[in-house]
């Protein structure tokens, strides 16, 4: 693709090159095969540490070339490097693609800590390409409904939002769920992302956060699979919770939790001065939506309107495509999620010294997502 910052091409595709085959990946390329041709992908390399499994998804797509991660960074058929490898991985490749002056887009997180994630950032800026990273369902219809709803001022001026997460563990279902109670894991980082990104969509950045946390237990049991009955220890915080003070000054109480069993709490709702809105499940694509007027009696669900129709893991890439095309901002942007990161980290160090932190980044509000691939937001 001719950007003029990384990598060249046809003009109107932005050929995509995967690292990592694993779980999440089969989202990701039955989007691009639904979808890729609409917004702009073309999928030419996949990369995997399992030679075969590369070979595997590349010959089922004509085309597409197995490759190692090197050859596949530095191969002048790819102009974004697609991330998917493992958390502790996420800013080595990052680094790679972004050396060889390739655009990025990677899961969540951004990389392994706050720091990593602001030397991947640096590193982009100086060699002139972008990195994006997941979430992206906050390009869905769902929490952009709900965000054209705040933005219209159908509730008024916003004060207040809370976002709840609650379950009563993954080891009830993932047959090696250890890792969710290491130090890297825990229920803020394991599934914050998608609610704090949903928050700095409807509300703005953040600049100080308080925070609380605790472990319902010392230990848990593995429920399924080979290892059932196995008893591990609990290295990290199972219930977070915590204020948000944004910079518009509305505040967020979020409460992210691995420690209840069963809870009558919305998603997310944001409060104004003239009523509320209800958000859907932030790890969807889309969902009811709900508002209550000071005039109302009751919740009204109201149509899904705004954001884009083809939900599903490739939209952040799509809208990357876009931004490159018309030299706008990209939505899913790696300033966001360094901006969630910082957010999560600062709780968490709130949590431990029973203080409030200051955050050390901020982003910009991203724009609203349009309804169709490649169209101008209505």
């Amino acid at each position: 693709m001719s950007t003029g910052t990384g990598g060249a091409g046809e003009a109107s595709v932005l050929r995509v090159g995967i690292v990592g085959l694993g779980n999440i990946s089969g989202a990701y390329l039955g989007w691009l095969d639904a979808h890729g041709a609409a917004a702009g992908l073309r999928l030419t390399a996949v990369a995997d540490l399992d030679a075969g499994r590369a070979r595997a998804v590349a010959d089922g797509r004509p085309g597409v070339r197995a490759l190692s991660t090197e050859a596949l960074c530095a191969d002048p058929e790819v102009d974004v490097v697609l991330n998917l490898t493992i958390p502790a991985a996420h800013g080595a490749v990052a680094h790679a693609a972004i050396a060889a002056g390739k655009h990025v887009y990677g899961e969540k997180p951004l990389a392994a800590d706050r720091a990593e994630a602001m030397g991947v950032m640096a590193a982009a800026e100086k060699a002139g390409v972008r990195v994006g990273c997941a979430p992206d369902t906050v390009l869905g219809r769902g929490v952009q409904t709900a965000r054209a709803v705040v933005d219209a001022g159908t509730i008024g001026v916003p004060t207040a939002a809370t976002a709840f997460m609650t379950t009563a563990g993954h080891e009830r279902w993932h047959p090696g769920p250890r890792f969710y109670y290491q130090p890297g894991g825990g229920p803020l980082l394991d599934m914050g992302p998608y609610y704090l990104t949903a928050l700095v969509h409807l509300l703005g950045p953040v600049v100080r956060v308080m925070g609380a946390g605790g472990r319902g237990r010392a230990e848990r049991v593995v429920g399924s699979g080979p290892a059932a009955g196995t008893v591990f220890p609990v290295e990290v915080d199972t219930h977070v919770t915590g204020v948000l003070v944004h910079e518009s000054g509305a505040l967020s109480t979020v409460l992210m939790s691995f420690d209840v069993h069963a809870a009558r709490l919305p998603f997310i709702e944001v409060y104004g001065t003239e009523g509320s809105v209800s958000v859907p499940d932030p790890n969807t694509f889309d969902g009811p939506v709900e508002v209550y007027g000071a005039a109302d009696r009751e919740w009204r669900r109201i149509p899904l309107t705004h954001g884009y129709l083809e939900g599903g893991r490739g939209l952040g890439l799509a809208d990357l495509a876009a931004a490159l095309r018309d030299g706008s901002r990209h939505r899913a942007s790696g300033e966001v999620a360094l901006h969630v990161l910082d957010i999560m980290e600062s709780l968490l160090t709130a949590a431990e010294e029973h203080s409030g932190v200051a955050l050390r980044t901020t982003c910009v509000r991203p724009e609203p997502a349009p309804t169709t691939l490649g169209a101008a937001p209505e």
